[in-house]
């Protein structure tokens, strides 16, 4: 059995996101397709002591055909902007001193960097080696793109050899699965409830925060919050 998932790279995604990571033996980053303005493509969310506050990296929308690893980064000088604020608000966490350097490290390497798609992929890569994920990350350009909406998934799950096929929920409106089952691969479609709460700064507690929320207050036990390691064990 060989399971795959298909999304769009994220910027330092939610805990739910890594979580379909930690759920398939390869994840491809689908970044060849639309890029949507205002979206989590390019922004995700922390806490903050008034609320939850955007970090957002300044991109360049050129067209509406324009595909997410074309599109570029137009202000420098954010990768500092942005760790500058993350330590502003979590340098109490518990386990921030533990954990900053490695994030410190990474806005300095991706700070000349133009490419958006590029910027995701290595936050992803690196925070999957923090909570120790070792799922096969791919890029969509290494697969064979034909048309159509469902048939392209379909014929890169075909190319990576994928008898089971996981999908967010949100698919639900356009997946056909027919054409999944026709070609003897099982759809399967991610669950984000059942979140346990862990000890989050600034009150209420908030799930859909970004990743490095929980990596700060719970370091190495970041994993035990996330139902995928917990089936695992």
């Amino acid at each position: 059995m060989k399971k795959v998932a298909i999304l769009q790279s994220n910027y330092i995604p939610w805990k739910g996101y890594f979580e379909m990571i930690n759920m398939v033996d390869e994840f491809v980053l689908y970044d060849c397709v639309q890029y949507t303005k205002n979206d989590w493509r390019n922004r995700n969310q922390i806490k903050t002591p008034s609320g939850v506050a955007w970090l957002t990296i300044p991109c360049r929308f050129e067209s509406m055909s324009q595909k997410i690893n074309e599109t570029k980064v137009t202000d420098k000088l954010w990768a500092s902007k942005h760790f500058k604020t993350i330590v502003q608000n979590y340098s109490k966490a518990k386990h921030f001193k533990e954990y900053a350097p490695v994030f410190e490290n990474l806005y300095k390497e991706v700070a000349e960097e133009e490419l958006l798609s590029v910027i995701n992929y290595k936050f992803i890569t690196a925070i999957n080696e923090i909570l120790g994920i070792k799922t096969k990350i791919s890029k969509c350009e290494n697969f064979n793109l034909i048309e159509g909406q469902t048939s392209r998934l379909v014929q890169i799950c075909k190319d990576a050899g994928a008898t089971h096929y996981l999908s967010g929920p949100a698919a639900r409106d356009y997946l056909d699965e027919s054409l999944f089952e026709d070609e003897g691969i099982k759809v399967e479609w991610m669950d984000y409830s059942g979140y346990g709460e862990y000890e989050q700064m600034y009150p209420p507690f908030v799930h859909g925060v970004s990743i490095i929320d929980l990596i700060f207050n719970e370091g190495g036990n970041a994993a035990k919050y996330m139902k995928s390691f917990k089936e695992a064990k």
